[in-house]
């Protein structure tokens, strides 16, 4: 069964990666791509779409907003490259989910076991703020991840915008209707009818860290916690938890 996910997860991946639905999305993470930040001059930005990441038989998923300019939208990889993943990839591989403590890029041998990470968007919006319209056409993506992902018992929503969407792709937005939906606070823990376990968390987004609303402590803590919800780490998978990277190979540059 692993494998036919681990297919299927590729197929949404090449899928997500094509993608032009959003003109605005997409001329801006090409400009970006064009214009570089000056400690990364002499790097090819990815410039395209960023696809989902991880183990598919995953009982933990992890949904943040979108790639950063300069992260995810250079290296082709969810929080990859920037201060974010810095805070992610230590804390997954503090707590057991990572083999690595940092992740720089898409082909620095990172793997995560029973762990999977996605996002509301995929292409890098201007100041960090897709329209609801983007978001909406994005939403099938998530919804496609979803349906793949049968292990999933806990999901982290990284951020507002993460914890909204996953509870529209998951149809508990709809089915739950306002006065059940769980509320969105750092640690909030809610257990859904289907016993899926949603906790929320800020983004580990340099707003919220630099300024003290995020600290380590209370990082720490969201993991700490589901932890005591997922205490037995399966054995790694035999192959490596990403879908395979031929096809970011195969695309000429942009």
């Amino acid at each position: 069964m692993a494998i036919e996910e681990r297919l299927a997860l590729s197929t949404v991946a090449d899928r997500i990666i094509t993608c032009e639905l959003c003109p605005r999305l997409r001329d801006h993470c090409r400009e970006i791509s064009v214009k570089r930040k000056r400690a990364f001059s002499n790097e090819e930005y990815w410039g395209r779409p960023v696809p989902g990441f991880g183990d598919p038989e995953a009982r933990l998923l992890l949904v943040g907003l979108a790639p950063g300019a300069h992260g995810s939208n250079r290296t082709g990889r969810v929080f990859t490259g920037d201060a974010s993943g810095e805070w992610l990839y230590g804390a997954l591989h503090r707590y057991g989910w990572s083999n690595l403590p940092i992740s720089r890029s898409r082909g620095d041998g990172l793997t995560l076991t029973d762990c999977y990470i996605t996002a509301a968007a995929r292409c890098a919006p201007p100041d960090n703020r897709p329209t609801l319209e983007e978001l909406g056409r994005c939403r099938t993506y998530l919804e496609e991840e979803l349906a793949l992902l049968r292990s999933v018992r806990v999901v982290v929503a990284l951020g507002r915008i993460g914890w909204e969407h996953w509870l529209r792709a998951a149809g508990w937005w709809d089915r739950l209707g306002a006065p059940q939906r769980p509320r969105f606070a750092h640690g909030e823990e809610t257990r859904l009818p289907d016993g899926t376990i949603l906790i929320s968390s800020f983004h580990p987004s340099r707003q919220n860290t630099n300024t003290g609303k995020l600290t380590r402590p209370m990082w720490y803590g969201v993991f700490e916690r589901i932890r005591t919800l997922l205490p037995a780490v399966p054995p790694p998978p035999a192959s490596p938890s990403a879908p395979p990277e031929s096809w970011t190979e195969l695309l000429p540059a942009r």
